[in-house]
């Protein structure tokens, strides 16, 4: 039985409009099949739906007919043991062992440590000399995965593990390097200087020294401690058992890959619309100079327009652009269309987003449309659905909140040019395809609830 409405293009052409430039590849397909397509994008034919309807009967499964299966796109980065890896009763298992570690009181812990962080690289800015945002944004966000994920706040394994994750990274900063992910052909190890080669070795050396933190924490155990890594070498499930070396390593890569970068694109995107539509900015400065200089971590994360600036910044341009796949255990019919048992079905997060049904003139940037009214998870859903859920969307949306408040409430920044910023391919996500170059032009000072510009 044919998939619906085929892309017809041959599937290498495919992957490389997808690498260079998903949006677009995105919204032609988008404009044809606005519902429902299949695609060999991802390397394997696959049915793509965007109409809330389909997405919530991928989601909730209300009869089992969809099965998850691993995200074979990232095996190589985060091993057989990472979340997205997982199906059944060890998904389940290793889920219930991280929640603790990233929900609830633990958050209120991170508050003053991710300010700190955002202060401290803010700092180090020159006045009027031209960066990235997204950099920025990178630095910070690596800062908290290594203080409030790992636990490490100084010393040679923290410089060390800082220097090789940003290594690590590199390599997926470029959509010709970042296609190893999606062609699994291309991961062969020619020797240190091939661009597999060198990531399989700077990924060793990630892996020995956190195999040595975490010997060193089994052997010396510090029950006030509160980082994830510490909360995971305690955890145990219902049987009793506590997680494996191997089970925490893969974990740790699942955040430190799911969270820093992403995290970093959304920071970076969240300064360009505040500049780039300066009237959304200055609603959120407004809404902080309000709140006054308060510790009160979860009250500004709780900020209205603040949450509705950060989540029309997920609707435009979603770090990842697409779920984890589903597989059909026994023939569906979805949105009128026959598939078969064993067909892959995923949902097209960007182009969920972009609807004119849901949202109308979805490229324009406007905070009010989540003030307006509220989105059902099958209408919004940056952070996936269902059982794939990303499990690190609190911390997430935790630390976006806290950085551009403390940047946008602090610091005056401006963009260098009024050029649109587009989203680019970074792996398997997105992000923003110059980085936002800005500019610091001063410090705004707190003086009773009231701020006043400083150079």
């Amino acid at each position: 039985m044919p998939l619906p409405n085929q892309i017809k293009t041959p599937t290498f052409v495919q992957v490389f409009q997808w690498v260079t430039d998903p949006m677009g590849f995105l919204e032609k397909v988008g404009q044809q099949h606005p519902d429902i397509f299949s695609s060999a994008v991802t390397g394997m034919n696959s049915v793509y739906v965007q109409h809330p309807a389909a997405i919530q009967e991928l989601f909730t499964n209300p009869k089992k007919k969809f099965v998850l299966v691993p995200n074979q796109i990232v095996q190589a980065i985060i091993g057989d043991y990472g979340l997205p890896m997982l199906v059944g009763e060890a998904h389940r298992r290793q889920r219930q062992l991280l929640m603790p570690a990233l929900h609830g009181d633990r958050m209120r812990s991170y508050g003053q440590l991710i300010v700190d962080l955002t202060e401290q690289v803010m700092s180090q800015l020159p006045l009027n000399q031209p960066f990235t945002a997204r950099a920025v944004g990178q630095e910070i966000s690596l800062q908290v995965m290594l203080q409030v994920v790992f636990g490490l706040y100084e010393g040679e394994r923290y410089q060390q593990l800082k220097d090789l994750i940003g290594l690590m990274c590199a390599p997926l900063e470029s959509p010709l390097h970042s296609s190893f992910l999606f062609l699994p052909f291309l991961q062969k190890d020619l020797g240190a200087w091939s661009p597999w080669g060198k990531y399989v070795r700077v990924r060793q050396q990630i892996d020995e020294l956190l195999y040595a933190e975490i010997a060193e924490r089994r052997a010396q155990p510090d029950p006030n401690r509160t980082d994830v890594l510490s909360l995971l070498l305690e955890a145990t499930d219902q049987e009793g058992e506590h997680m494996a070396n191997i089970e925490i390593r893969d974990q740790l890569f699942t955040l430190l890959f799911g969270g820093h970068e992403t995290t970093a694109t959304t920071i970076a995107w969240g300064l360009y619309w505040a500049h780039h539509v300066p009237e959304a900015g200055e609603k959120v400065r407004k809404e902080l100079d309000s709140f006054g200089a308060s510790t009160d971590f979860i009250s500004i994360y709780r900020l209205p327009y603040l949450t509705a600036f950060c989540n029309e910044t997920l609707r435009i341009y979603p770090a990842a652009f697409i779920s984890t796949p589903r597989v059909l255990l026994e023939p569906v019919e979805l949105l009128g269309h026959k598939l078969e048992t064993g067909t892959r079905v995923l949902s097209s997060v960007y182009l969920t987003h972009h609807r004119e049904d849901l949202y109308p003139q979805p490229k324009q940037f406007r905070p009010e449309r989540f003030l307006e009214r509220q989105f059902s998870p099958y209408e919004y859903l940056p952070f996936g659905g269902g059982e794939r859920r990303c499990i690190g969307e609190a911390l997430s949306l935790f630390e976006t909140k806290l950085v551009l408040a403390t940047i946008l409430s602090r610091y005056e920044l401006k963009l260098i040019d009024d050029q649109p910023e587009l989203p680019a391919s970074r792996g398997a996500t997105t992000a923003p395809a110059n980085g936002v170059k800005m500019v610091l032009t001063g410090r705004r000072v707190s003086q009773d609830r009231t701020y006043a510009r400083t150079v």
